[in-house]
């Protein structure tokens, strides 16, 4: 490997996959990126600028690692898997140089396990499918200096994350993320890109989160509490989902009145801003 900046491509990521003995395996969610230009459209996406520090999570054999470190960011790489941890420094300084290592941090730990990092500014990853929306989510939660960022997931995920009210994929993911800023589809991405190539197709989704939150940790929690509870039975109406975390069917119906949400409507037709209403509205009734 020579020590030229250099990004991994087919024959790199295979070879380092070989010496490790390392298989990807569906249990982790790893399917390793192989196309250069791919991570550097994500990088160039993300908005990624020299000096910048940014949070990968399931940085894997370093794809992606090496493109944020190319743009002259900081990265503070999450890796659950001990023997990726332990190899991505080496291949860093392998591909870029002691001055790009210089610039690596690596944790090894289960990424929802996380609550403590070097205030990340931005966020970006090749999030594994089976954890993308929890990990996101939780980094969002526990690191409110992250401003920016963009993620690739499975297409089916990406769509309901960026997801409008009404759409038919509208749901829990959708309104959550909306309490942190706005999320789109910032692109799509092939299935050759990856090794071994998924049974998925995949996308990238962006976002930048909002100068400030709808409220404190205990509203956070009171809205995501009914948002589970009204996508938990989503062909319900409002009145009967909410019923349980509001207390009953009548004081639900009382709430979502003065909260101006129409007590037959469903989950999916409510904004962020509805659940917002529906949280302050009982918080009102019960003081």
């Amino acid at each position: 490997m020579s020590a030229t900046p250099s990004l991994l491509g087919p024959a790199e990521v295979r070879e380092l996959a070989a010496r490790l003995d390392v298989t990807p395996t569906k249990k982790l969610g790893q399917n390793f990126v192989i196309d250069a230009n791919t991570v550097r459209r994500i990088v160039r996406l993300a908005g990624v600028r020299p000096g910048d520090r940014v949070v990968e999570v399931g940085p894997g054999l370093g794809s992606l690692t090496l493109g944020i470190l190319e743009a002259g960011a900081e990265v503070v790489a999450v890796e659950i898997d001990p023997r990726l941890a332990a190899e991505l420094p080496a291949t860093v300084t392998a591909f870029a140089g002691d001055e790009g290592a210089a610039r690596l941090t690596v944790i090894e730990s289960d990424a929802l396990k996380v609550t403590a990092l070097p205030d990340p500014a931005r966020f970006v990853a090749n999030l594994p499918y089976n954890v993308s929306v929890p990990v996101l989510l939780h980094f969002l939660e526990h690191f409110p200096s992250i401003r920016s960022g963009v993620v690739m997931v499975q297409s089916e995920v990406g769509e309901r994350i960026a997801a409008a009210p009404g759409s038919k994929v509208y749901g829990s993911p959708s309104v959550k993320a909306a309490w942190y800023g706005d999320f789109t589809i910032a692109g799509r991405v092939g299935r050759q890109i990856f090794w071994p190539v998924p049974n998925v197709d995949s996308v990238l989704v962006g976002f930048t989160r909002d100068d400030e939150q709808p409220g404190d940790e205990a509203l956070r929690r009171s809205v995501f509490g009914l948002v589970d509870a009204a996508f938990g039975q989503r062909r319900k109406m409002l009145r009967q989902a909410l019923s349980a975390p509001l207390g009953s069917s009548d004081r639900a119906i009382a709430v979502l009145e003065a909260a101006g949400v129409d007590p037959t409507a469903r989950g999916e037709r409510l904004t962020i801003d509805d659940f917002l209403a529906i949280a302050r509205a009982d918080e009102a009734a019960a003081s």
